[in-house]
């Protein structure tokens, strides 16, 4: 595999050692990676360079991570992932209100991060727009998985990848209920460790752009100590 043809990753650290690491150990699996130290500089990069992901720290020079994402998620089609030594529950809330689809805790776990990226990177399947399951209509909600768009009576709803992602398999199973096991495994491509709230503060940001009732949800059930349900009605 050529450098080329390999996933390319910007990676935004101004830890050395750790940027090193991370580019040692993602080379030989498929991706080449491009090391950023300054906040500043990794945006002049972003909008003059061609990356297929983002994996962004929170604290650096020049610009924190999380200007870094807001300036440029309205352009950068690609998943973005945020780096933090923090693991207040905050700091995820923030990354993911400002269009990240991804969030890891330091110190970082290499073949978690790698399960992550696999995860985000991977490409929707091909969708015939005409046949039959491509589409998911609910209470004028409709999710098209050919545009991997979501539409609220005739309103379209900007959703991350992940976002769209957790949606998709939700309506896919209306009616049914889906442990957050089932959930973080299908997503994650990992078993679910019991501590990551990444699911419940996605499904928080889903309720908040669907309009449904955080205190008494109508679309998006939370079945106590089991996981979430997709209403039909």
């Amino acid at each position: 595999m050529t450098e080329t043809t390999k996933q390319q990753v910007l990676l935004v650290e101004d830890d050395q050692d750790l940027a090193k690491m991370v580019a040692d150990f993602l080379g030989p699996r498929g991706y080449h990676v491009s090391i950023e130290g300054r906040g500043d500089q990794a945006v002049q990069r972003i909008n003059a360079e061609s990356f297929d992901v983002l994996i962004l720290d929170v604290n650096l020079p020049g610009m924190d991570g999380f200007s870094i994402c807001r300036t440029v998620r309205h352009s950068f089609t690609g998943p973005i992932l945020i780096l933090t030594a923090n693991d207040d529950e905050m700091n995820e809330v923030i990354g993911l209100e400002i269009g990240a689809d991804d969030y890891m805790t330091k110190p970082v776990r290499p073949h978690v991060l790698l399960a992550r990226l696999r995860t985000q990177l991977r490409k929707p399947a091909a969708v015939d727009p005409d046949a039959s399951g491509s589409c998911i209509t609910v209470s004028g909600l409709v999710i098209d998985a050919s545009r991997r768009a979501v539409e609220l009576d005739g309103t379209t709803i900007d959703m991350t990848t992940a976002e769209f992602d957790l949606l998709w398999l939700l309506a896919e199973n209306v009616g049914q209920v889906i442990s957050r096991d089932t959930i973080y495994q299908t997503l994650n491509g990992l078993p679910y460790d019991g501590l990551d709230r990444s699911i419940d503060l996605r499904i928080s940001r889903l309720r908040k752009k669907l309009g449904d009732d955080p205190q008494h949800p109508a679309r998006i059930k939370s079945i106590r100590g089991v996981g979430y349900l997709f209403a039909a009605d």
